[in-house]
């Protein structure tokens, strides 16, 4: 049943940003370690490293050594930047893992997190690493916020994917797991990014850029409705297959409808038929599963009742030989 494969999926998908908020891995523990004892070593013995007189500003008889050594301090001092912030970035993202639940919500705000907490990381660390081998980062973050209005110009798309990813989030207008339809396409959504929504529906999937969802049909917050109609020959009795409804639909199961089916009554008289209507409420992943179980209890039922669901005929009249040769004389003796 589609609403037991979603849950089981928002399940896996829970663990498997808890897994990415956490993102301690064996080889990531172990380096964390690493660098970690490397840090404090370098605060214990931060005089023999760091001070005016530490052992890597002597003379080691090569200018190439004499260099190689003297970048040994920034180097362990990378360390120290790399490390305090990596400790810093984990602690964050072990709040966000103990403050996360299992919603829709929570999965796409926590992936958001996620991947902003990452990029604002790099970017620091890239300062705090030029800063200390000398660059002037004054100048750099100067440029660099010219060079953002520059780029930011021409690339006012960009910058309106960013914004309306941002309004998709945190407004609740849908999340991940929901099953969507955008410019005619239905599909459920397996991811929100900052520039891109992704939509999946058999098995394809199809990418948005968030500034171009401007109507969007969420399907998934609120039970749907598979309905289904079938015809019955104007020669039965309508109260009597109603009464037959009446008697036996209550006993019908469907899977997938845990409400049952209900029968709405006469949606039109057809040219050959009498059509009748009936829904059962549902989750929207399992619609269509739903209404061809629907069809098939119907029909057996109906087999069961003896009533007759009317099928397209075609009646061909011919006339007799006999008729037209005497048509024939008849017009001659006239």
């Amino acid at each position: 049943m589609a609403k037991k494969k979603f849950t089981d999926e928002l399940k896996e998908q829970a663990e498997e940003v808890k897994t990415r908020v956490k993102g301690l891995g064996p080889l990531k523990i172990t380096l964390l370690v690493l660098l970690a004892i490397v840090t404090i070593l370098s605060y214990v013995f931060y005089g023999y490293i760091f001070g005016a007189d530490n052992v890597f500003a002597g003379d080691f008889g090569s200018e190439f050594l004499n260099a190689l050594m003297g970048c040994i301090p920034r180097i362990v001092r990378c360390i120290q930047i790399v490390t305090i912030v990596s400790i810093i970035t984990t602690l964050i993202l072990a709040v966000i893992t103990k403050f996360f639940g299992k919603s829709q919500r929570s999965i796409t705000v926590a992936r958001l997190c996620c991947n902003l907490i990452k990029w604002v990381v790099t970017v620091v660390l890239v300062i705090a690493v030029l800063a200390i081998w000398g660059v002037d980062t004054t100048a750099l973050i100067t440029g660099a916020g010219v060079l953002t209005l520059v780029v930011g110009l021409g690339m006012q798309s960009l910058i309106a994917d960013v914004v309306a990813g941002l309004f998709i989030v945190f407004e609740n207008e849908f999340n991940v797991g929901d099953i969507i339809t955008v410019d005619g396409f239905r599909g459920e959504v397996i991811a929100i990014g900052i520039r891109t929504t992704k939509l999946k529906a058999v098995g394809n999937v199809k990418i948005f850029n968030n500034s171009d969802i401007r109507s969007v049909l969420n399907q998934t917050t609120e039970q749907s409705v598979a309905r289904t109609n079938i015809d019955v020959e104007y020669g039965d009795s309508l109260p009597r297959i109603e009464e037959i409804i009446k008697e036996k639909l209550p006993h019908m199961t469907i899977e997938g409808a845990p409400e049952g089916v209900v029968y709405e009554g006469v949606s039109a008289l057809g040219a050959s038929g009498v059509t009748l209507q009936f829904a059962a409420k549902c989750y929207e992943g399992d619609i269509f599963d739903v209404q061809r179980r629907l069809n098939g209890q119907l029909k057996i039922m109906f087999d069961e009742s003896g009533i007759n669901i009317p099928f397209n005929q075609l009646v061909v009249h011919v006339e007799s030989e006999s008729c037209e040769k005497s048509l024939v004389q008849t017009v001659d003796k006239r």
